[in-house]
């Protein structure tokens, strides 16, 4: 098993629009490509409250290729992101790493 993490460091006063997109769009193009999230988390204490970070399961670099290559070229998908930042951007920049579990890790 592999997490990725990532983050999404909204531009000021965005980060509602964002949520609006996973809420409405994003988490019906997961299910759809079968992409697994295992959580999504706000920043309660930190550098920036502008940030949405969540992380996906995946079963190996291979999967996440193949999946996430076919969420991001669907066509549907590419006109719904456009229409939620038709009025202007929301994410300023993302991030995102790639865990492994260590064999004394709990969720293996």
């Amino acid at each position: 098993m592999i997490i990725e993490t990532r983050i999404y460091h909204c531009l000021p006063g965005r980060l509602p629009a964002l949520h609006e997109r996973f809420s409405t769009a994003t988490l019906g193009f997961f299910k759809k490509y079968g992409i697994v999230p295992l959580g999504f988390w706000t920043t309660l204490v930190g550098p920036s409250n502008h940030a949405l970070t969540y992380m996906l399961q995946w079963e190996s670099l291979a999967e996440r290729e193949r999946k996430w290559n076919a969420f991001q070229a669907d066509p549907e998908w590419i006109a719904k992101r456009a229409a939620s930042e038709a009025e202007r951007p929301i994410v300023e920049r993302v991030e995102n790493f790639f865990l492994s579990p260590t064999e004394y890790s709990p969720l293996r």
